[in-house]
């Protein structure tokens, strides 16, 4: 008998039907560390690093004070349970050695020797440290940090919830400063101006080098910048390829190492990996053979102690925004070393690293999705190809991989909102006269100016923050379909697939990494006015309704709303995102939407969009990433506590029928 049965109407795809089960677990087992280390090797008692007498470091520079925004760490370090059955890492041991590092990173140059391959190649020397942060000529404000802000305690001690937070900071300040370049037309590695303010403001956390697993940074995070992994600990130098540390009088060891593609390595054992030393490929100074010195000392000394090394694979973005990508891949040993011949004629070391068992996936899952995405008949335990019959821009894949659950209960896939009343009826939305594209800076523009005087996205497509009401062109707007002002009315172009996850029913996630402020799908449905909720209180446990904010979500703002630009902020917080009187029942009529789970420390925040008509109480759900994302992590936003919301005389039928909470979360509030 077939799985499925197809009712095709009006390119809709109904499947058949199942139940949907809403509790959660996961069970996490223990790997074991079996090499011997040589060093002196103690469990971990405290996340406070543990200090050296000051010794010479690779980075000269003034010394940077232990300054962080988040309370002190005090737990241990947890570990991503694997969605594919392996035991997570080993119990991280206590910091070896440590030396403070310096309170700027130099800027990256064409004479880096590992910048070849990299995407901050394009950075030349003439942008100086000034430019980056933010005192160019060009520009009309200067910009500083508002420190009353950016110094508030995080709202976890948690390491994990700590390096979250510290990204979320990060990368809100990076999208802000690219508004602002892009609206003053000086755009120009907004990245590094981000990182410099918050290098300079002492806003880094994990800013003491340390052997072996950093406390918050977990295996398959990833980065789209090389700062991101400076501003967190895992890696150190904004460009060299190697970090280190002193072990002793005249003596270096490697800590962490990044492979992206600058030097001959070869990368495509998941488990071993073949490094090539730095030095001798500047594309300046003349190319020369490999000396014993620096970090490739460091390396050699690393593979005679057997110390864990933290290392770091580069891989393409795929959407091409930042060019590289960076998966953390977790601890290898060093346990081979030679000298060979490049393929420019000179000698260079080579390295032969082996990754640690027991931990969890990191560059292997990258590469099986790579896989999937180039032949997606090779997903192994597909039920279906494509769970939106063509209707999606991307097919959505249904996978179950746990047990013999067939498919999702009855549904009309959908990709639009089912309204009462013809939209014809609500007031028209306002609209542009601009030509072509609505450009940042335009005063002209009505809907730059129903979004405050900006556009709400930057230049690549992401959300720069999370506001009230977003206002996207319309169809009766002057401006072309290209226009940087209509992102989410063009619909998903992200990977997905449901998945059943077991004990909590059907869940989403993407074959794509995906970006903190990236779009990635419309709650739909049918929208449920007060006559409805009178005439139909049948439970519904697939019912938007909106809550207010979390805190999370309230601190991803938090980069953009301490920049200030000229002594001016936008603060945006809770009393200014109210709940919306609006409820959208996707039961019976949905997408993919309809599958994502509550979590209390949520990677996803909705976000309300109006582009069709003028009526604000009927926007669009529109869920954007809250941070990065790597690929088959399950995608999740906070539910919050349901309740009629505000208009709406009928009770909320699920008002008083709160349930358990299994997500695992430092955060879990138990019920939601």
């Amino acid at each position: 008998m077939p799985l499925f049965t197809f009712k095709r109407s009006e390119g809709i795809l109904t499947p058949s039907a199942t139940t949907r089960s809403s509790e959660f677990a996961m069970e996490n087992s223990q790997g074991n560390d079996k090499q011997q280390q040589l060093l002196e090797m103690k469990p971990l008692q405290s996340l406070a690093p543990m200090f050296l007498a000051p010794t010479a470091t690779q980075s000269p520079g003034p010394m940077l004070a232990f300054v962080t925004p988040f309370r002190p760490c005090t737990q241990p370090e947890r570990s991503r349970p694997s969605s594919f059955g392996q035991p997570p890492m080993p119990k991280s041991p206590v910091p070896l050695k440590a030396t403070p590092t310096s309170a700027a990173f130099p800027m990256p140059t064409q004479e880096d020797e590992s910048l070849n391959g990299d995407s901050a190649a394009k950075t030349t020397q003439q942008d100086g440290y000034a430019n980056a942060a933010g005192t160019s000529k060009n520009r009309s404000a200067r910009r500083s940090l508002n420190m009353e802000l950016a110094s508030c305690p995080s709202s976890s001690s948690d390491p994990k919830e700590s390096v979250e937070e510290n990204m979320m900071m990060y990368d809100s300040l990076r999208r802000r400063i690219m508004q602002l370049d892009e609206k003053e037309g000086t755009s120009r590695r907004a990245d590094l101006k981000a990182g410099s303010l918050m290098m300079r403001n002492g806003l880094r956390i994990n800013n003491l080098k340390i052997v072996g697993p950093v406390p918050g940074v977990e295996v398959g995070d990833i980065f789209f910048f090389r700062i991101e992994m400076c501003i967190v600990g895992l890696h150190a130098p904004a460009m060299g390829g190697i970090d280190y540390i002193s072990a002793g009088e005249d003596e270096t060891m490697a800590v962490s190492i990044v492979s992206a593609g600058g030097y001959e390595n070869d990368d495509k054992d998941t488990d071993v990996l073949v490094y090539t030393g730095q030095g001798g490929n500047s594309r300046k100074k003349e190319k020369h053979d490999q000396k014993l010195e620096k970090g490739n000392l460091a390396l050699m000394n690393s593979m005679k102690k057997k110390n864990l090394i933290r290392v770091v694979r580069g891989a393409e973005d795929p959407f091409g925004i930042s060019g590289k990508i960076y998966i953390y891949d977790g601890l290898y040993r060093i346990e081979d070393s030679w000298m060979d011949r490049a393929k420019n004629g000179f000698s260079v070391f080579k390295y032969k690293l082996r990754r640690e068992p027991g931990q969890p996936d990191g560059i292997s899952v990258w590469k099986m999705t790579e896989k999937w995405k180039a032949n997606p008949a090779s997903r192994s335990k597909a039920i279906l190809m494509d769970l939106s019959s063509k209707i999606e821009n991307v097919p959505v894949c249904l996978v179950n991989d746990v047990d013999d659950e067939k498919g999702p209960s009855y549904f009309n896939y959908v990709t639009g909102m089912e309204y009462s009343r013809p939209l014809s009826n609500l007031k028209p939305s306002q609209c542009c006269n601009c030509t072509n594209v609505c450009l940042p800076g335009d005063n002209n523009c009505s809907c730059i100016q129903l979004n405050g005087g900006d556009l709400p996205y930057s230049s690549s497509g992401l959300l720069v923050k999370h506001i009230p009401m977003l206002y996207e062109c319309s169809s009766s707007c002057q401006c072309s379909q290209n226009c940087p002002n209509r992102i989410t009315q063009k619909g998903v172009h992200l990977k997905f697939e449901v998945f059943w996850t077991g004990d909590c029913g059907w869940g989403v996630r993407s074959w794509d990494p995906i970006r903190a402020g990236t779009f990635i799908c419309e709650y739909t449905g049918k929208a449920i006015d007060e006559t409805d909720m009178n005439t139909n209180c049948e439970e519904d446990e697939y019912t938007f309704n909106s809550s207010l904010p979390s805190v999370k979500a309230l601190r991803w703002n938090l980069g953009a709303e301490i920049l200030k630009v000229e002594e001016t902020s936008c603060n945006v917080t809770a009393e200014s995102l109210k709940k919306l009187a609006i409820e959208i029942s996707a039961k019976k009529s949905g997408n993919v939407a309809r599958f994502l789970n509550h979590s209390c420390s949520p990677n996803l925040l909705w976000q309300p969009v109006q582009y069709d008509h003028g009526d604000d109480s009927n926007p669009h759900i529109m869920f954007f990433a809250m941070k990065h994302i790597p690929p088959m992590t399950e995608l999740t936003f906070d539910y919050g506590l349901r309740g009629a919301p505000p208009g709406f005389k009928c009770k909320f039928p699920n008002a008083c029928k709160l349930k358990p909470c299994f997500c695992s979360s430092s955060k879990c509030r138990g019920f939601f």
